[in-house]
């Protein structure tokens, strides 16, 4: 029967997913020649050549691939069986590590903490501010447990390394001087700012929601100012600076000379999820924090739907 390694098969998968032997070294905390002697040594157990000479770096052969397929399987089983094992050592007890986005901690992770901590004291939570896009970086390294991004920064669906739970469809609202003359109009859509200067960052997630939103209206936004922190958006936004699109979870960022309006037609929404390593979720800890950040989000929705800002 063919000896399969663990360990060499992790060193596989992670340069399938770093690309270069440098970074996997670097990555797992290895040189590149101990990364590339393990390699061959697993190709050697396993009778098939894994790596190919592509330029001046490696890729994987198809045999590479069909191995990683059926080790996705192993790994998740592993997952399974250390948080099985977890739940029977600990019972009510243990940690999970939080990585989310800046809007999503007050919004999501703390509530759902403050629950956790009435109803399961000995669970600790663990809360790391990530970008969105980084967060399934530090998941996929073991940084972290769960991380909470956005959708279109997430994996497919499809990716046999995370199981996904969609949490949040969240409103943007568009902030606007509270001086401006559209600030009482009724039934404003996101059209009726097509000549307006826009604020918004000048690159990354918030910039690509900003200008889809846009472009799904029908214009093309003039950035007039750039920013990435929503105190710094809306102090410019109050300052008549420009208006902005914010989500409805930044709530708490809002100023008094800011009106928040709400959408009509066009509502434009950007998509929460979490995500854990696959098998991860049958962990009683991970589930119970999943299961508080789902009652959040249930709550944050149902709040939506009544319209908040609505009048103004």
């Amino acid at each position: 029967m063919t000896e399969w390694d663990v360990k060499k098969l992790h060193i596989l998968r992670t340069l399938r997913d770093r690309g270069t032997v440098t970074a996997t070294a670097e990555a797992l905390l290895m040189t590149p020649s101990a990364v590339s002697q393990q390699l061959t040594n697993l190709s050697k157990q396993l009778g098939v050549r894994l790596l190919e000479a592509h330029g001046r770096r490696v890729r994987l052969t198809d045999a590479a691939h069909l191995v990683l397929r059926h080790a996705e399987a192993v790994f998740a089983q592993l997952e399974r069986a250390d948080a099985e094992l977890a739940g029977y050592l600990r019972g009510e007890a243990g940690e999970v590590r939080v990585g989310a986005f800046s809007t999503a901690v007050p919004a999501l992770v703390v509530p759902a903490v403050r629950d956790l901590a009435g109803a399961h004291p000995a669970l600790r939570v663990r809360v790391r501010e990530a970008e969105a896009a980084e967060a399934y970086e530090l998941l996929s390294g073991g940084a972290v447990d769960l991380a909470l991004s956005l959708a279109v920064h997430a994996p497919t669906a499809r990716d046999p390394k995370f199981t996904r739970v969609p949490l949040l469809a969240d409103p943007l609202d568009v902030a606007l001087p509270a001086r401006h003359p559209l600030a009482g109009a009724t039934g404003l859509r996101l059209a009726d700012l097509s000549g307006e200067p826009w604020i918004f960052g000048g690159s990354g997630p918030w910039s690509e929601i900003t200008t889809a939103a846009c472009e799904a209206a029908g214009f093309v936004p003039e950035q007039a100012h750039s920013a990435a922190g929503w105190t710094a958006i809306l102090a410019m936004v109050e300052a008549g600076m420009g208006i902005a699109l914010v989500p409805r979870m930044a709530a708490a960022e809002r100023r008094t000379g800011v009106v928040m309006r709400v959408l009509s037609a066009d509502q434009p929404r950007r998509h929460v999820v979490a995500a854990v390593r696959r098998g991860a979720e049958e962990g009683p800890a991970v589930g119970r924090v999943l299961a508080a950040l789902e009652a959040v989000a249930r709550g944050r929705a149902a709040e939506a739907s009544g319209g908040p800002f609505s009048g103004a």
